[in-house]
């Protein structure tokens, strides 16, 4: 899953919680400046910054690595 979408999740998830940005970035300590960046498509957001965003929004985060090169 590319971060874009991963950022509209989170978006989605923002506001049906009726949480603003500023809010979120309070909470989360991530700045209002990144996550206005993050949801109008701009930046690529570390694996810590999105863990984050979906702690404050009760969301849970998981990552999934394929192994395509068959090392074991």
């Amino acid at each position: 899953m590319h971060f874009e979408v991963i950022i509209q999740i989170i978006k989605k998830r923002r506001e049906m919680l009726h949480v603003s940005q500023e809010t979120l970035a309070e909470l989360s300590g991530v700045g209002l400046r990144t996550i206005k960046q993050f949801e109008s498509g701009k930046g690529n957001p570390t694996l810590r910054t999105l863990q984050k965003l979906t702690d404050v929004l009760g969301m849970e985060l998981c990552l999934q690595v394929k192994n395509s090169l068959n090392i074991k």
